[in-house]
C-alpha cells in the first residue's frame, strides 16, 4: 500500500476510536482491541496472523507493566485500610502549622499520592480538607485546589501509575530514570501549583448548596464564606467520613471488618512510601556505576528491578500495616485481593494499547507516521506532549491518551537512537500532556468540581487552568533538561 494510503487508514483508525469512546460510549479496552483489529485486517494483515499480532503486542505489553500496576496498587490499598494516608496528612497539617494548611494538604497530596491512585487519593484527602476549612473558617477551594492538583501530578507522571508505567513500558524507558528525573520535577510543580492556587483562590467562588452545608453547616451562605477569607486560621479538627455525601470508598465494608488498631505513624508510612522508590534508584545507578561483574552490582539490579522493589514493599505493607496490628492472614489477603479488581481494567487497556502499537509497526503503518512526524520539525518532546494533550482534550483519560501516544511514537522512538535519560524525559513530556485539559469529558474533573462545590464555569476556570499550566511547565522542565542529559 501507498504511504498517503497507510496514513488515511491510521487517521480513519484514530478517528474511530474516538467516535467508539465519545459518541458510543464503548469501555476503552473494547473500542481499541475493535480498531485494532480492522486497522489490521485493512492495512494488509493476513487473517491468518491476526491472532499471533494481537497476543504478541498484548503479551509485550502486559509482560512489562501489569505486575507492576498490581502491585503498586495493592501498596495503596494496605495503605490506605490502615488509616496510614489520613494519619500521615493529620501529622503533615500538625507540623506545617494552622497557617501554612494548605502547604501540608500540598505535601500530603504529592505524599500520598504516589501509591494510591487520584481518586482514592481524592476520597482519603478531601473530608481532611472538609475539617480544615470549617475549623479555620475559610474557603474550601484554598485547601482543595492544590492538594488534588499534586495527586493528579503524580498521577500522570510517576510510576507506579498505570499511564506512566505504560508508556515507559511500550516505548523501552528504564522507570528508576523516570522516578529520578520526575519526583523532583514534580515536586516542584506542586509547590508551584500551590502558589498559583494561592493567588487564584483570593477570589470566593460560590459553592453548591449541598457542600456549603456538610461543610460549614447549613446556615452558611456564600455571602458568610467572602466575609470569613480574610479571617486568620484556628485549630484544625479534620471531618472523619463523607457518607452523607454518598461518597464511602468502595472498599468500607471490608475497612468495617478489620480489628480496630490505632493509625500507623507518619513515619513508617513515609518509609513504606520511599523504599521501593530508593530499591529502584540504587538499581539503576549500580547498572551505571558499578563494574559488571560486581557483587553488589548483582544484588542491588536484582533488589532494584521494579517489579521485585515493589513485591517486597507489598510484603513490608502487608507486615507491618496488616499482620503486627491485628489483622489475621486471611483480612490481608482480603485486603491485598481488593486491590486487583479496580485496576484490572486499567491493566487491560494499557495492554490493549500496546496490541494498537503492535498493529501500526506490523503493517507498515508506523514507519509512515513516523516519517510524517519526523518530517514536521518538531523535536520529539513536543510529538509526545502534543499528541497525549490532543488525545487527553478529546477523550478524557490520562492514560487511553499515553497508551495511545506510546503506540504511535514508538516506531519513531525505535530509529532514533535515544539515550536511556532521553527516553525517561520523553516519557515525563508526556505526562505533562495527560495531567493538562482536565475538562467535562473526564472523571478526575467531576469528582473535584462536585466535592470543591464548584459549578461547570468555576471548575473550568481553577480546576482546568491550574492542571493544564502544570502539564505544561512539566513539558517546559523536560525541554530544558533535554540538552544537559
Amino acid at each position: 500500500m501507498t504511504p498517503l494510503i497507510l496514513m488515511t487508514i491510521a487517521g480513519a483508525g484514530i478517528a474511530l476510536l474516538l467516535l467508539l469512546v465519545l459518541k458510543y460510549k464503548f469501555q476503552p479496552f473494547v473500542a481499541l482491541m475493535l480498531v485494532s483489529i480492522i486497522v489490521a485486517l485493512v492495512a494488509g494483515v493476513k487473517p491468518a496472523d491476526l491472532v499471533a499480532t494481537i497476543e504478541g503486542g498484548m503479551g509485550k505489553t502486559l509482560g512489562h507493566i501489569a505486575i507492576i500496576i498490581a502491585l503498586g496498587a495493592m501498596i495503596g490499598r494496605i495503605i490506605e485500610l490502615s488509616g496510614g494516608a489520613e494519619a500521615l496528612a493529620k501529622t503533615l497539617i500538625n507540623r506545617f502549622g494552622n497557617k501554612r494548611t494548605p502547604l501540608a494538604l500540598t505535601v500530603a497530596g504529592f505524599m500520598v499520592g504516589i501509591p494510591v491512585f487520584f481518586e482514592v487519593g481524592v476520597i482519603i484527602l478531601m473530608p481532611l480538607a472538609y475539617g480544615v476549612a470549617r475549623a479555620a473558617r475559610k474557603p474550601l477551594l484554598i485547601f482543595a485546589l492544590p492538594m488534588c492538583a499534586a495527586l493528579l501530578s503524580v498521577h500522570a507522571f510517576l510510576p507506579p501509575h498505570p499511564g506512566a508505567v505504560a508508556a515507559a513500558g511500550q516505548l523501552g524507558a528504564d522507570l528508576g530514570r523516570v522516578l529520578m528525573f520526575g519526583i523532583p520535577m514534580v515536586a516542584v510543580l506542586c509547590l508551584i501549583g500551590y502558589v498559583i492556587a494561592g493567588r487564584m483562590t483570593r477570589k470566593t467562588y460560590p459553592m453548591t448548596d449541598d457542600i456549603r452545608s456538610e461543610v460549614y453547616g447549613p446556615h452558611i451562605t456564600n455571602e458568610d464564606l467572602v466575609a470569613w477569607a480574610n479571617n486568620d486560621y484556628s485549630n484544625t479538627k479534620e471531618a472523619t467520613h463523607t457518607k452523607e455525601l454518598g461518597l464511602e470508598e468502595s472498599a468500607s465494608s471490608l475497612a468495617a471488618k478489620l480489628p480496630k488498631a490505632p493509625a500507623p505513624g507518619a513515619g513508617i508510612i513515609v518509609a513504606l512510601i520511599l523504599l521501593p522508590i530508593i530499591l529502584i534508584l540504587l538499581g539503576t545507578l549500580a547498572t551505571t556505576m558499578l563494574p559488571a561483574d560486581s557483587t553488589l552490582r548483582s544484588v542491588l539490579t536484582v533488589l532494584g528491578a521494579p517489579l521485585v522493589a515493589l513485591l517486597i514493599d507489598t510484603l513490608l505493607c502487608a507486615w507491618i500495616l496488616g499482620s503486627r496490628r491485628g489483622w489475621s492472614r486471611s483480612q490481608v489477603s482480603d485486603v491485598i485481593g481488593s486491590a486487583l479488581p479496580g485496576v484490572a481494567m486499567v491493566i487491560l487497556i494499557a495492554g490493549a494499547g500496546g496490541v494498537f502499537g503492535k498493529v501500526l509497526v506490523d503493517t507498515g503503518i508506523g514507519a509512515v507516521v513516523s516519517e510524517a512526524l519526523r518530517n514536521t520539525g518538531l523535536p520529539v518532546l513536543a510529538l509526545g506532549f502534543i499528541l497525549t494533550l490532543l488525545l487527553r482534550a478529546v477523550q478524557g483519560s490520562t492514560t487511553v491518551a499515553l497508551v495511545t501516544t506510546a503506540g504511535i511514537l514508538s516506531p519513531l522512538i525505535a530509529s532514533m537512537n535515544l539515550s536511556a535519560n532521553h527516553m525517561a524525559l520523553l516519557c515525563l513530556a508526556m505526562g505533562g500532556g495527560g495531567l493538562a485539559m482536565s475538562h467535562i469529558n473526564d472523571a478526575g474533573y467531576w469528582m473535584f468540581t462536585k466535592l470543591a462545590g464548584l459549578n461547570v464555569g468555576d471548575g473550568l476556570r481553577n480546576w482546568t487552568f491550574l492542571v493544564t499550566v502544570l502539564g505544561t511547565l512539566g513539558f517546559l522542565m523536560t525541554l530544558v533538561l533535554w540538552p544537559f542529559v
